[in-house]
């Protein structure tokens, strides 16, 4: 059976929750006992799956507290609910003793656990293989829905009420709503607007022109449509923009078939393809276009089925 994918990693948590570091669980474990040769106890520890000194973890427990008879080696006894330890030089009081789980693993499973609750939250209907965009990384919608999520776990893990991890939820719970309703689309679901195509950086240099805007709308079906500036320099005639579109192999990204060659660029609306236009502008008058700078323009068809929109139709009924 497939495993279950994990919509964020631990860097992607740590960027919407930059502290989440200080959410640590484990526990210090205090007044340790010597009992005989160089073993210690601490009685009434509470249950200890994982045992770490000054922050290393010790490893796997002894079956039992008679096999601690080795530098650093540990049990626990549930029956008396006492940890036991071995240290032929220092006691432990003289260290950090702390239960818990290693923090890596503790973040993995939160983020587990933050993924299954997102899956039970979505619409059913929405298709978690597409989930991802084009270029099989989780949509952010996604990332940063399961990242709050997560942060929220491992707060009230130590802190039920804590405001920052209730409003943490709440800006999740908000996103999952959106995406529910229509109000905020995935990077496979087609929008109103997305006839008039998306424009995105392949490659380019800040401050040069760039396209910004489109207008008219596209007659085709979907493309990523390639525009690479062929000269550069500024908007005078120097300049100048090439345009690509798919054929029956490939993609207009993948230079499909030309369909605008070396062309001037003039700061106006001009041809882009399949009924669209194409406008270049810079930060400010001066700015010049540099060549090999390049966009994808992603394009779907006016008569697409929209799969996402803010305006939604509402049935009214009047009961006579």
């Amino acid at each position: 059976m497939a495993t279950a994918p994990i919509y964020c990693t631990h860097k992607e948590l740590k960027r919407v929750y930059p502290q989440i570091d200080a959410f640590d669980t484990k526990t210090p474990i205090y007044n340790w006992v010597h009992i005989a040769g160089d073993k210690y106890v601490s009685y009434n520890s509470g249950i200890v799956t994982q045992l770490f000194k000054d922050g290393q973890d010790l490893g796997a427990a002894q079956s039992a507290h008679a096999d601690v008879d080795a530098d650093f080696e540990w049990a626990y006894d549930s029956t008396n609910d006492a940890v036991y330890f071995h240290d032929t030089t220092n006691t432990p009081n003289d260290f950090l003793m702390e239960a818990g789980e290693e923090f890596t693993a503790l973040i993995t499973q939160f983020r587990t656990d933050a993924s299954r609750y997102l899956d039970s939250k979505l619409d059913p209907n929405l298709p978690r293989e597409q989930l991802k965009d084009k270029s099989g990384n989780f949509d952010y919608m996604i990332i940063r829905s399961a990242s709050l999520i997560a942060a929220s776990f491992l707060i009230r893990a130590s802190d039920p009420t804590n405001e920052v991890a209730t409003a943490l939820m709440e800006e999740a719970q908000g996103n999952i709503d959106a995406l529910n309703s229509g109000n905020a689309a995935l990077s496979w679901q087609t929008t109103r607007d997305a006839s008039r195509g998306v424009i995105r950086d392949v490659s380019y240099t800040d401050g040069s022109v760039r396209p910004v805007d489109t207008r008219g709308v596209w007659n085709g079906t979907f493309d990523l449509i390639r525009i690479t500036i062929v000269a550069g320099g500024a908007l005078d005639g120097t300049a100048t923009y090439s345009v690509w579109v798919k054929n029956g192999d490939k993609l207009g990204i993948q230079q499909g078939s030309q369909v605008v060659t070396a062309e001037k660029i003039n700061g106006d609306y001009q041809s882009l393809a399949g009924g669209l236009q194409i406008r270049f502008a810079g930060e400010n008058k001066t700015s010049v276009a540099t060549a090999t700078n390049e966009w994808e323009v992603e394009v779907m068809g006016a008569a697409e089925h929209i799969d996402a929109s803010g305006v939604k139709s509402v049935h009214n009924s009047r009961w006579l």
